[in-house]
């Protein structure tokens, strides 16, 4: 029988560009490099995304040899949705409130009769679209990446019928997503419900792919307690080095006030609150020092934390707040700062989080200034130097090093991060790890001796056990 040499994996990622943001990034890295380590790509996504974010810019990743379908879902478009929030916003007194209830009704039944989620919407056509894909062209695997968790579920159902082997990618833990997303309250029901859909997915998984070790950790152990044969290991985020040219944005201008800039969402897993009693504290001290302070803050805000920046108002420094950017945008503001700001809430398991941004932070060759629970987090990118490490419980801390900083800027010292090492970081190296993951699972490799990834640095974590 004639065999084929070609090897194709099948990714399920409802984010896929022109859709933009964070999350799209890894799916589409991945898919950028794969080939260059035998590994030919297919995507499975959305046609009519109900996503905030959009960014040409990042179609430009996608190989000619990639292919990508796409699928309709049933949900309402974004536009629908923010103009309901919007409508909300415009009333005042009764009717405020009023509209506030209903618009807090609607959420709730929405997310009892969604589960796991809205673009659980998008289900039937994914199923359709991407079984048809399989029928056409031959795939050796399945990668279903989430949030959102539906797309793990399309996963699972496409694998149970094929019977093509599934990596299970979660980009964030689904627990913590769901108890901390913006509107996003489960009750007892929906909690089982989707105790049971991620049940499910995991019994239909060969390999759990995390982004940290701990919440690759996390997972071996949700996997023995529901049953799976998946093992569990991780590859951590990182930055393609395509997209920092050594000579762009890379001079700082002489003479002007000192840049600490955040990229990304402010919402209530990276609170800016710390950071704000950290300045006010800070200005009460120096006001000289925080006059020379310059934060910018690029990306959505949540009303929450609009009101904490709104407390800036009366200090010294300035504050700059700008829409989301596109990703080129965004990497030149990284460039052109003179430190970028990383935050993470103190809360249960938040210490397993390293924001996906940490890494094009570490290739912009910034100081990093780190406001978060010590964890994963802080094990990434300890050792790089000019680093500022703090608990957002300190703010005398955090007002201390923010200090230093200036202080440092204003004597004309600029920090030399010329001598990191981060080329475990890359991408391209990245993808190879995935290569070698996917090349490991073809050759039915025994999951008591699953292979080694050097991103982690460590032996990926058993999960159940195969019979």
């Amino acid at each position: 029988m004639t065999q084929t040499t070609e090897k194709r994996v099948l990714f399920v990622s409802y984010l896929f560009p022109p859709v933009g943001g964070v999350g799209v990034q890894r799916a589409v890295k991945f898919v950028k490099y794969l080939p260059e380590h035998g590994w030919r790509t297919s995507v499975l996504t959305v046609e009519n995304p109900s996503a905030p974010l959009s960014d040409e810019s990042l179609c430009r990743d996608i190989p000619d040899s990639t292919i990508v379908r796409r699928a309709r879902t049933y949900e309402p478009g974004y536009a629908v949705k923010a103009a309901v929030s919007n409508g909300v916003s415009q009333h005042k007194g009764f009717a405020r409130t009023l509209r506030s209830a209903a618009s807090r009704a609607a959420r709730a039944a929405a997310n009892a009769v969604l589960q796991p989620d809205a673009q659980i919407l998008w289900r039937p056509e994914a199923l359709r679209k991407g079984m048809r894909l399989l029928r056409e062209t031959p795939h050796q695997a399945i990668i279903a990446t989430g949030p959102p968790f539906s797309s793990l579920l399309v996963g699972a159902t496409l694998s149970k019928r094929t019977g093509l082997p599934l990596i299970l990618d979660y980009r964030d833990e689904w627990g913590i997503s769901n108890a901390y997303w913006e509107n996003k309250q489960q009750g007892v029901l929906s909690n089982r419900v989707q105790h049971w859909m991620q049940n499910t997915a995991l019994q239909a998984a060969d390999v759990l792919l995390a982004t940290t070790p701990s919440s690759a950790e996390h997972l071996a152990e949700r996997a023995r307690w529901a049953g799976s044969p998946a093992y569990s290991t991780w590859i951590y985020n990182g930055f393609d080095s395509a997209d920092f040219p050594q000579h762009a944005d890379s001079e700082m201008l002489p003479g002007r006030r000192f840049r600490l800039t955040f990229v990304g969402t402010l919402w209530n897993l990276n609170p800016i609150g710390p950071v704000v009693d950290a300045v006010l504290r800070l200005a009460d001290a120096s006001p000289a020092l925080a006059e020379n302070l310059e934060l910018v803050f690029a990306g959505r805000r949540t009303e929450q934390q609009e009101s904490e920046l709104d407390r800036l108002n009366t200090a010294p420094c300035t504050v700059t707040r700008m829409p989301f950017v596109s990703h080129d945008e965004a990497v030149s503001l990284m460039r052109r700062s003179d430190a970028l700001l990383l935050l993470n809430a103190d809360r249960p398991h938040t210490q397993r989080i390293v924001n996906a941004k940490t890494f094009e932070y570490m290739a912009a060759r910034r100081p990093i200034f780190v406001v978060a629970p010590e964890g994963d987090l802080w094990d990434v990118v300890r050792d790089l130097s000019e680093t500022r490490l703090c608990r957002p419980n300190d703010p005398a801390g955090i007002a201390s090093a923010l200090a230093d900083l200036l202080e440092r800027h204003r004597c004309g010292i600029r920090p030399d991060c010329a001598d990191w090492d981060l080329s475990k970081f890359e991408r391209r190296h990245l993808a190879g790890e995935l290569a070698a993951l996917l090349d490991n699972l073809m050759a039915g490799a025994d999951a008591e001796t699953p292979p080694l990834l050097t991103s982690g640095a460590a032996m990926p974590v058993l999960g159940g056990s195969r019979e």
